[in-house]
């Protein structure tokens, strides 16, 4: 393992993350970010794959759960972003008052999404009666078809999502999957019939992310996020937040409550059963490549990636040993690579003429999770030399590899989620507290860079207020796995369940 400031292999020391992440996404060639427009990278065949493989286990939840894909068009006419606007202003004016929304009229104060859009005002030499944008996301096009398919409770539930690009004018220091302005984005949109049946809704996306965490291999906080940092179009919104190495969270998923707030807007009802109209509820449901990018920056170490087995391109790179030597060599290793891919695993043969550490160098970077390798004494003693990218060295037998390999994946992937969730574990410390006096709040002791913190708080927005400039962290709001037992509230010192997070976010 490099030290500190050791660049082994071209590769900076994890250590120094800020330098290592954005340099191993390009070694392990995932992506070319030479693209000439900021933030939008060029994906390479091997950072596809993976990114698909991560679709196909989010396909695979989307059908299990009667979801249907739909593919909307990218260009939106600014009128629908004008009504988006106009809705969430209203919304946030009426949560900063208090207010029912259906108090207020709708507003003309630009909001939402006007600053962040990528606008299209001319059709060749044309300049366009209605300019268009290009889809920040997806709530006003889709929301606008719904209302003509939603008729009756018929028609209810409405299950959809789509995987598309979605583009945002980010303005910020832009970083590979992590803040980019071209987003590889999953969105999925329900309508129901009451508040219980999008509730419900909430609660199955709630298990979809434990689903795809597992097999992704790494924890993370899930929490309501504060009302002043829900989406104004909510009624609530939950974010799952992964702790990158560098102690910094990323919000790698989102789910949101909206009730009948944009149905009212968007006249999106049905016909119940005894003929009365009542507006639809729903809820959206969004990630990006914001996963992969936690897959990466989570599981990685000083040799390059390190992927976990449901999403990694190969699972198994079998490299021949001095097949010069002995001609029986090539034939028995392309039977096994046959024999492996035909039982389902996703294999490379590497046949090329290299020594066997370059080629070690190769797959090490890529995080391959097993390596075989197999020469002469292996075909005369019936073995096969094993390398786990997680670490390990033996000999397995030939004989039942297809089973061995299964339990070999399964420990890779075991020792990933070991590793992961004692790393987070170390990386949430207890808030060291607030105390105080005649010049107001201050630390009891200072917060230390890359640390999140735990603490109880149950406090209002002015309390919160006070822990946020206090510490210059952002409070996530409340963890969905509360206290067992009461805790003092960090500020007003109450007991409560309420168990909530301090952390510096991406």
């Amino acid at each position: 393992m490099g030290g500190p400031g050791k660049a082994k292999r071209g590769i900076p020391p994890k250590s120094d993350f800020n330098s290592w992440y954005p340099a191993i996404v390009e070694i392990a060639d995932l992506v070319d970010k030479r693209y000439p427009i900021k933030g939008m990278d060029v994906w390479k065949p091997y950072g596809w794959k993976t990114m698909s493989l991560i679709d196909a286990l989010t396909r695979s939840q989307m059908s299990r759960t009667g979801h249907e894909e739909y593919n909307f068009p990218l260009l939106v006419p600014e009128d629908l972003l004008d009504k988006e606007n106009q809705l969430v202003s209203m919304l946030k004016a009426a949560r900063d008052a208090g207010v029912d929304p259906s108090e207020l009229r709708m507003g003309e104060e630009e909001s939402g999404f006007e600053k962040e859009v990528y606008w299209v005002k001319h059709g060749g030499n044309n300049e366009l009666e209605v300019p268009m944008f290009l889809r920040p996301t997806s709530e006003t096009p889709m929301y606008t078809m719904f209302s003509l398919w939603v008729r009756s409770h018929a028609d209810l539930p409405l299950k959809t999502f789509q995987i598309v690009n979605t583009f945002r004018y980010e303005t910020k220091q832009t970083r590979s999957f992590i803040r980019v302005r071209e987003i590889h984005f999953f969105e999925a949109h329900t309508v129901h019939a009451d508040e219980q049946g999008a509730t419900e809704q909430i609660a199955e996306d709630a298990e979809i992310v434990q689903r795809l965490l597992h097999e992704l291999c790494f924890p993370a906080i899930v929490s309501k996020r504060p009302i002043w940092d829900t989406f104004p179009g909510a009624w609530y919104s939950t974010a799952v937040d992964a702790v990158m190495p560098n102690g910094r969270t990323l919000q790698v998923a989102t789910y949101h409550h909206y009730r009948d707030q944009w149905a009212r807007a968007f006249d999106l009802s049905y016909e119940d059963g005894d003929g009365s109209t009542r507006y639809c509820h729903q809820t959206t449901f969004g990630m990006s490549e914001r996963l992969l990018g936690a897959v990466v920056g989570m599981h990685g170490d000083d040799n390059g990636l390190i992927l976990p087995p449901s999403i990694a391109p190969i699972q198994v790179v079998i490299m021949p040993v001095a097949a010069h030597s002995d001609a029986n060599v090539m034939p028995r290793v392309s039977q096994l690579a046959t024999h492996l891919s035909e039982s389902g695993f996703r294999v490379h043969l590497d046949d090329r003429d290299l020594r066997p550490g370059a080629k070690h160098y190769d797959w090490e970077i890529k995080g391959v999770p097993v390596r075989l390798e197999i020469g002469p004494r292996d075909l005369a003693s019936g073995n096969c030399v094993v390398t786990l990218r997680t670490g390990g060295k033996s000999e397995i037998p030939l004989d039942g590899i297809t089973q061995t390999m299964t339990q070999l994946l399964d420990s890779v992937s075991d020792e990933l989620r070991a590793r992961s969730h004692s790393y987070a574990s170390d990386m949430i410390h207890p808030f060291p507290g607030l105390m105080h006096n005649e010049t107001g709040w201050h630390l009891q002791s200072p917060v230390e860079d890359g640390i999140v913190y735990e603490l109880a708080f149950d406090g209002n927005d002015a309390d919160a207020e006070v822990l946020e400039k206090t510490t210059g962290l952002t409070l996530l709001g409340d963890c969905v796995t509360a206290y067992d037992e009461p805790v003092d509230c960090a500020v007003t010192g109450k007991p409560t369940n309420r168990r909530q997070h301090l952390a510096r976010m991406y």
